[in-house]
């Protein structure tokens, strides 16, 4: 018997805790599960007071609506499928989430236009089968600050060695079923 859909993935921190997100059957959609991001919001910090965050593959919003939640001043959340955008849209007015941004286009495209260095938080969390890792690593590692991260969740490890090249490296990592999570921060004098 296959197991149906999710359905929803909720909001595990910060104002709007336990708070369910929808989740749309449609191909390459995979959230960001719960205890992934309960991770990675550990790794973060619970409060993100005055960051600046963008969302470049949003899907459902999880890792976004999760930043703002927990204090993120400003949380750009980019979208290509247009009933994701709307839905991202629904839930930004119903939780009155002023700091996100929600858009619809190519995110690598929009990161690729952020003034370098101006991003402490960079989410990339593509489609695993469209191709898209190495230029939105290369985006992001020219968008983050010096003192900032990019959180990568790829179906396999990234090593320092296969990231020098676009300024970052490791700096934490944690494998949850097929998914690798990859907390990297840039290289020093990279950007």
């Amino acid at each position: 018997m296959k197991k149906a859909p999710a359905g929803e993935v909720r909001l595990i921190g910060g104002q709007w805790k336990r708070t369910r997100l929808p989740v749309a059957d449609k191909p390459g959609l995979r959230p960001t599960p719960d205890r992934v991001r309960e991770t990675l919001f550990n790794w973060l910090g619970q409060d993100l007071s005055g960051w600046r965050c963008i969302d470049v593959f949003a899907g459902t919003g999880a890792l976004g609506f999760e930043a703002a939640s927990r204090g993120a001043a400003q949380v750009r959340l980019l979208e290509q499928d247009g009933a994701l955008v709307a839905q991202l849209k629904a839930i930004q007015i119903k939780l009155q989430a002023s700091a996100t941004q929600i858009e619809r286009g190519d995110g690598i495209t929009a990161l690729r236009q952020l003034a370098p260095a101006s991003m402490d938080v960079v989410f990339l969390d593509p489609p695993f089968d469209a191709g898209l890792f190495e230029a939105a690593l290369q985006a992001a590692g020219r968008a983050v600050a010096s003192g900032g991260y990019v959180y990568l969740e790829a179906p396999s490890a990234w090593s320092d060695g296969l990231l020098a090249g676009f300024g970052l490296a490791v700096h934490r990592h944690l494998k949850a079923g097929a998914v690798h999570a990859h907390l990297l921060k840039p290289l020093a004098g990279a950007v």
